[in-house]
């Protein structure tokens, strides 16, 4: 058949309509469902801005602070979880935070302290005479000189000393010569005699002198003192041609092949130490070495002024290595026996522990992002870590590193309202209620 040249035309518009109409069927079929696949994206609501540095300072709108630094908005949604820090996950890898769990640990605690060298005072003798005389000659005339025991220190001139020595002489003359006498004038020339002798012995005149009195039968001028020990001059108040009385010191020598290190130790220390605990020494002089030494003797009084306990450590020092007044660092480790007295106890690293003077808080990690700000209560601190009285449990994971960025990125604001109301360093959390519009902004 054959079709005219209208008919063709109307043919062709038809199909161009309907091929028109089932693209436009399918696109909306397309488009429905594509607005289903995707959810609709959810607007979450601001309730303030805070200040970016942690301060206590809140806007209702956004704004900058004098660094530049834009406020940083709190949402409806951040207070779903109270007593609950959340961060995202970027900033957490930004602030480097990493945690570490709580466990069970022996803490063998270590005390640090500072001593100082000084002579053992059992073995520091004074020189010094019972009589009024002179120093005729020194023998030891410097300071840190090294003298022998049985050395002659010096020669003295005593008149009290001469008149007992010529009554003594007088007397065993007497003795003699009264062989044959009255029993009672040899009774009395001996008693003399023998007076005389112990005033001398009393006077510390030594046997070996006396014997050469008795031996020579004639006085001498001078008297020879000699060391008592050996030892090294640490006082020198003699000199030569001076006159002295009874009791003053001449000299003081003192033995230093052993010395007694004197460490101060704080009194909240005190009760790690005890008798007989090894001690590790370091000299600034001996850079290089380690000396080992134990407790001795804890003195029973305490310094108002230092709050410390002093702490005797004897230390051979036959090397002649450590000095009177010479400084020293002391560490007293806890022995095997006291750290097993202890047993174990729920320790976390101190830099674990945020502290604001009136408690310590350590963040719990609850999930990816979110931490929980507890308060502690703690106990013994040793070696970096600190026990835990209360607060946490075996196991918890706490941030040990950023945990102050944490403090300053939150504020702790809202976490911490559980704890009564307070923010992370004691001030006030900023008012939960979502803050009033400005009127400039309103008009908007």
């Amino acid at each position: 058949m054959k079709v005219s040249g209208g008919m063709m035309a109307l043919l062709v518009i038809c199909l161009a309509g309907a091929g028109a109409t089932g693209y436009w069927v399918g696109a909306k079929r397309a488009e429905s469902q594509t607005y289903a696949a995707a959810p609709a994206a959810v607007e979450r609501s601001v309730l303030y801005y805070r200040n970016p540095m942690g301060l206590p300072d809140t806007s209702p709108v956004p704004k900058k602070d004098s660094m530049g630094m834009d406020y940083l908005p709190v949402y409806a949604d951040d207070k779903a979880m109270p007593g609950i820090v959340r961060i995202d996950l970027d900033k957490l890898q930004k602030l480097g935070v990493r945690t570490e769990p709580v466990v069970s640990r022996q803490l063998a605690r270590t005390v640090h302290a500072v001593g100082r060298f000084l002579p053992d005072e059992r073995r520091i003798v004074t020189v010094t005479t019972k009589f009024e005389g002179y120093i005729e000659r020194l023998l030891v005339n410097a300071t840190g000189q090294a003298v022998a025991r049985g050395q002659a220190l010096m020669e003295v001139y005593s008149p009290e000393l001469v008149s007992a020595q010529e009554e003594y002489l007088v007397a065993r003359t007497g003795q003699s010569a009264l062989e044959d006498g009255t029993e009672e004038s040899v009774a009395g020339v001996e008693q003399l005699a023998e007076s005389a002798l112990r005033r001398l012995r009393n006077w510390d005149i030594s046997d070996a002198q006396l014997q050469r009195l008795q031996r020579d039968g004639k006085a001498t001028r001078t008297l020879t003192l000699h060391a008592a020990e050996g030892g090294v001059v640490l006082e020198k108040a003699a000199l030569q041609g001076m006159r002295f009385m009874p009791g003053d010191p001449l000299l003081q020598i003192a033995d230093l092949r052993t010395v007694w290190l004197i460490v101060d130790v704080f009194e909240q220390d005190l009760d790690q130490v005890q008798i007989g605990q090894p001690a590790s020494i370091r000299v600034d002089a001996y850079p290089e070495r380690e000396f080992g030494g134990e407790v001795a003797y804890i003195y029973p009084t305490l310094s108002p002024e230092t709050r410390a306990v002093q702490v005797r450590i004897e230390m051979d020092n036959s090397e002649g290595l450590f000095k009177p007044d010479l400084f020293a660092s002391v560490e007293l480790s806890a022995g095997d026996a006291q750290v097993a007295a202890q047993g174990t106890v729920l320790a976390v690293p101190e830099s674990a522990v945020i502290d604001s003077g009136r408690r310590q808080v350590v963040l719990v990690k609850r999930a990816e992002g979110l931490f929980e700000p507890r308060e502690v209560r703690l106990g013994l601190r040793a070696n970096g870590y600190v026990e835990v009285l209360d607060g946490v449990s075996e196991g918890d994971e706490v941030v040990v590193r950023g945990n102050f960025l944490i403090d300053a990125e939150s504020n702790l604001q809202s976490a911490l309202d559980s704890f009564g109301g307070h923010g992370a360093h004691g001030e006030a959390a900023p008012d939960e209620k979502e803050p009033e519009p400005s009127d400039d902004h309103s008009k908007h």
